[in-house]
């Protein structure tokens, strides 16, 4: 395994209802370094931006409301396979079918208010980070 970097956001569900220590805590439980993060309250242009891979789609404004609708927190985590790490702790898209103890399973209301995002792929990440962070920003 190599060291990695990915993008996390903690969706403004789990900051409204303040499970960003938590939730933090467990990434840094599990192994994973914060190398960088903002705490953020997204615009349309930076929500529909960071979306736009899903702009076809039917859930694409619903989304992008969502992601608009309070404070996030945007970090780099970094660590040992960190992509598949981030995501195993995640959990499943629907928090109905998220293994026990998963954030998702934890903290998600729904499929579409679900706690908490991460990149999905080392080209993703890369994107993803570089839509949040300059390389001077992240330690």
């Amino acid at each position: 395994m190599a060291m990695q970097r990915t993008l996390s956001i903690i969706k403004p569900d789990a900051t409204q209802k303040g499970y960003v220590g938590k939730i933090i805590a467990r990434f840094e439980e599990e192994g994973l370094r914060i190398a960088a993060v903002r705490k953020m309250h997204l615009s349309r242009l930076e929500a529909e931006g960071f979306y736009a891979v899903h702009k076809a789609r039917p859930f694409f404004g619903e989304l992008v409301e969502f992601m608009m609708s309070g404070p996030c927190v945007v970090m780099v985590l970094e660590g040992e396979d960190a992509i598949a790490e981030n995501r195993r702790i995640m959990g499943a898209t629907d928090p109905a079918e998220a293994a026990e103890g998963t954030l998702r399973k934890l903290y998600a209301e729904s499929k579409g208010m679900n706690a908490v995002h991460g990149s999905d792929a080392p080209e993703t990440a890369a994107a993803e980070i570089a839509y949040f962070f300059r390389e001077t920003e992240i330690f």
